[in-house]
């Protein structure tokens, strides 16, 4: 037999496709030549598997070899197609019956000697097998328990070629994914850590109960980033559909945790200040990984010191922030990633920033606004609560910890508000107050009466608030009146709302 087939996937963004790979083994001057638009790791998969088929014992055909990647148009990345090809290659060769292979996807990369090792992404693309229907699939060990997470495929494991062809020749058993118990989760940072601050806790407790983007602003040791990173504490664990996700996304950028289970608890990506465009939006040679926005999907994306951020950095964020996805767009093919995430500025309120607070500021005014400034008034515009934080007092910093509210009793809270939210607004699909379109809450039976909305309609008429302020002062006012167990919102609820979207009540 001159010509084989084995199935292996690819991924284009976080889809996968299923990919044919074909070898044909021709009379002719020995060469291996490669179609189906694959990048520089698949160029180089010749010289992988020449050198992995000798060293595990089987003997590598001296004829013209092509190997073809189908669908032909759709570019093919990195070193996963490994193995599939050389058991393509094998059973062309007429070195190894296929027919155990038939209908199975076989993914991994192979060492010189023969090993197989972990490639990014088995996550997606067992995924993407199972929606094709295919039901079994051979993984490298190290990607068993993480493949063994999508339901209704049986996954089996190898280390090297030479296990590969046992099975397939002798029937040989394979590896079995070993799906043990989940370690227990070690605490994480506690609300009840945090000294005072009764305004930025409430903020906090909004912004997760609505989903909504947060901007605390304030002098050095007023807790700005213990706040923001108590912000995940308090939110509700990942259902299903979103820790596939989130585990996908985390699994094509090689940071899934050993054991490759799904990632239960929102994400919280931090990134420096010094991060650039690609790492915050996504970026890289050929296929363009995820970056820090898709990261963190269903989680919190942290920027601490924000001014110091580049405006190119700041600016690239406003798209994803509106639309929940991130686009990008290379010569050699595009690729999408979710990023519905929180968003989260923590900023001192000037360049010297004294911790006793503005009294103190020796920067001239021109200097507090050309720092500030350099968050742009568009990307503010989308972020809806921002609080200005005061410093902390001595008899706030040494109350005892027994006297502030734990982030479990907060939680549940949380959790009761975003139930009554997804329950009110499941006929539209959505989940959170801050994902309504604006126009569903400026129409009946949402829209709120005249006389609660009076201060706010004012102020947009006056130009201090913008449409899109309008919609955002609205859906804050959903998550105040949901938090305290109100169907609707009323007047308070509103100027609550003004005031957090504003800073006056900092």
């Amino acid at each position: 037999m001159s010509y084989a087939k084995v199935l292996c996937v690819g991924l284009v963004g976080v889809t996968g496709h299923l990919v044919e790979v074909e070898a044909d083994l021709a009379p002719g001057l020995p060469a291996v030549v490669i179609s189906g638009l694959p990048d520089t790791a698949l160029h180089e998969a010749r010289d992988r598997v020449r050198a992995a088929v000798v060293n595990s014992g089987q003997r590598w055909p001296n004829r013209r070899i092509t190997l073809n990647l189908l669908p032909a148009t759709l570019p093919k990345f990195g070193s996963a197609f490994d193995l599939a090809i050389a058991a393509a290659l094998l059973g062309g060769s007429g070195e190894l019956p296929l027919l155990p292979l038939e209908g199975v996807v076989v993914l991994g990369e192979l060492g010189l000697d023969g090993t197989v090792r972990p490639v990014r992404g088995v996550l997606p693309m067992v995924a993407a097998a199972a929606r094709a229907g295919v039901v079994r699939v051979i993984v490298p060990a190290g990607n068993a328990a993480e493949a063994a997470v999508i339901p209704g495929v049986r996954v089996r494991a190898v280390d090297t070629l030479h296990r590969l062809v046992s099975f397939v020749r002798d029937g040989e058993p394979l590896i079995e994914p070993d799906v043990g118990e989940p370690s227990p989760a070690t605490p994480g940072p506690d609300l009840a850590e945090v000294a005072g601050q009764g305004l930025g806790r409430r903020a906090v407790e909004i912004a997760a109960a609505g989903g909504h983007h947060l901007a605390l602003l304030g002098p050095p040791g007023a807790g700005k980033t213990m706040l923001a990173e108590r912000l995940p504490s308090i939110l509700p664990e990942l259902d299903d559909e979103a820790a596939l996700e989130v585990t996908a996304l985390h699994s094509i950028a090689g940071l899934l945790p050993p054991g490759g289970r799904l990632l239960r608890r929102p994400p919280f990506q931090a990134p420096h200040h010094t991060a650039t465009v690609p790492s915050l939006v996504g970026g890289g040679s050929g296929l363009a990984r995820p970056g820090a926005v898709s990261l963190a999907h269903r989680g919190v994306l942290f920027l601490d010191e924000a001014p110091e951020f580049s405006k190119g950095a700041l600016e690239a964020l406003r798209q994803p922030l509106e639309n929940g996805r991130v686009q990008l767009a290379r010569s050699r093919g595009g690729a999408e990633y979710p990023a519905r995430t929180q968003l989260v500025l923590a900023a001192n309120p000037c360049p010297c920033a004294s911790p006793a607070g503005d009294a103190y500021c020796e920067c001239p005014p021109l200097v507090r606004r050309r720092y500030l400034g350099r968050l742009s008034g568009p990307l503010l515009d989308r972020i809806d609560v921002q609080v200005r934080l005061p410093p902390v007092r001595a008899a706030e910093l040494m109350e005892a910890a027994a006297d502030s509210e734990s982030s479990a009793t907060v939680a549940r809270r949380v959790a009761a508000a975003r139930a009554a939210a997804q329950a009110r607004w499941a006929a539209l699909g959505r989940r959170l107050n801050a994902e309504i379109p604006g126009p569903y809450l400026r129409r009946p039976p949402w829209r709120l009466p005249a006389r609660d909305t009076a201060e706010l309609r004012a102020r947009l008429d006056s130009g201090s608030v913008s449409a899109r302020g309008f919609d955002r002062i609205i859906r804050l006012a959903w998550t105040i009146a949901d938090l305290d167990g109100r169907d609707r919102p009323d007047r308070e609820d509103v100027r609550e709302a003004i005031q957090l979207r504003t800073g006056e009540g900092s």
